[in-house]
């Protein structure tokens, strides 16, 4: 009855996707077990991770203002949800959220600005930010900042970033349906220029859109061709005001059997549950652990998130840990002094509270 999940398991050790039929089957069988599928794709999870979890927190430095169309962010220009649109945040500000996510127990730091691309200059202001955020605290940093090209990469490599986010979100096939002011292989050249430059990739894949079984499936096998080495799961959380809403596809399972066929095509990869875990998992959020060994915590861009003392607790009594860094205190709670205070101010002050199907109404949109 076990024999087809110890297969995959078996296959994940050896760094052996699985078959196009065994995908398809984890993410559609009738006759799935969900626990004994999850404990295929831990036994990848602990062979790389072992119990850890790394914890990653996002400082969205510019908000809104986007040219772009992206039909599932609140920030494009087609969409009408009520959020703040402000410019790029102070350097002291956007220092003061990377000492915070230091002392919360981050594992990486990572900075988002709604735009298309960054020029050259902003490229070399940015950097500024990287470098002085690595003097001053021992966190990988991590930034998503729209369309690079190789110099805009080379001036981001040398300032020591660690990871260039830009995310796939959906296939090639079609893109064309969520956006038309970029194309797919606009995103596949901006991975590939970070990695030309030696900055890691991170990337990854929006369910709930409409997509196929197949279209998954393509994604995941794409991101594993890219050699990604992070990779954001992302379930699309139904903004109002948004062109694309949630198809409906996302009950917890399903949330869960797309986390494990990820670990089991990209075994060695650090798999991330990002946007919508704390709504769609709802119950079953501490099961995204077995496949997945990362997560955000907090705030995220547009809506709010479980904050660190909630989410650390569901880690701990999952039996796992938080990997944390040299300069946090291992205690769950807020942070001290300067970092404090620009977290209790409460950040950027635009959040968003989508229902989806949730007491507490919220919800991500990474």
């Amino acid at each position: 009855m076990f024999e087809r999940y110890q297969k995959l398991a078996d296959a994940a050790l050896a760094g052996v996707a699985p078959s196009d039929e065994d995908a398809a089957w984890i993410l559609e069988g009738e006759d799935v077990a969900l626990l004994p599928l999850l404990q295929a794709a831990f036994v990848a999870r602990e062979h790389h991770f072992g119990r850890k979890v790394q914890v990653h927190v996002l400082n969205n430095i510019q908000n809104g203002l986007c040219p772009e169309d992206c039909g599932y962010c609140s920030q494009s220009r087609q969409s009408k949800a009520k959020i703040r649109q402000y410019p790029m945040k102070a350097e002291a500000d956007i220092l003061a959220e990377a000492a915070a996510a230091a002392e919360a127990g981050a594992s990486r730091y990572c900075m988002v600005m709604s735009m298309r691309g960054p020029s050259i200059a902003q490229a070399e202001e940015l950097a500024g930010i990287v470098r002085k955020v690595k003097e001053r605290h021992p966190i990988q940093v991590c930034l998503s900042v729209g369309l690079l090209g190789d110099e805009h990469a080379k001036i981001l490599a040398e300032a020591g970033l660690d990871r260039l986010n830009h995310n796939l979100n959906t296939s090639e096939e079609r893109y064309g349906e969520i956006c038309s002011t970029h194309t797919f292989q606009d995103r596949i050249d901006t991975i590939t220029a970070a990695q030309r430059a030696g900055i890691g990739a991170c990337s990854g894949l929006i369910v709930g859109m409409g997509e196929s079984t197949d279209e998954i499936i393509e994604v995941a096998q794409r991101l594993r061709a890219l050699e990604v080495p992070s990779i954001p799961v992302n379930f699309l959380i139904p903004i109002e005001g948004n062109p694309v809403l949630s198809d409906g596809s996302l009950t917890p399972e399903h949330c869960l059997r797309v986390l494990s066929l990820m670990r089991l095509v990209n075994p060695s990869a650090e798999v991330r549950i990002a946007a919508g875990r704390e709504g769609h998992l709802r119950a079953m959020g501490p099961l995204c652990l077995y496949p997945a060994n990362s997560l955000f915590v907090d705030g995220y861009l547009t809506t709010r998130g479980d904050d660190e003392t909630d989410t650390y607790r569901m880690i701990r009594d999952a039996g796992f840990e938080v990997e944390g860094n040299p300069q946090w205190s291992g205690q769950e709670g807020a942070p001290h002094g300067d970092a404090a205070e620009f977290r209790l101010r409460g950040g950027d002050g635009e959040i968003l509270k989508p229902e989806i199907s949730r007491p507490e109404g919220r919800g991500l949109d990474r």
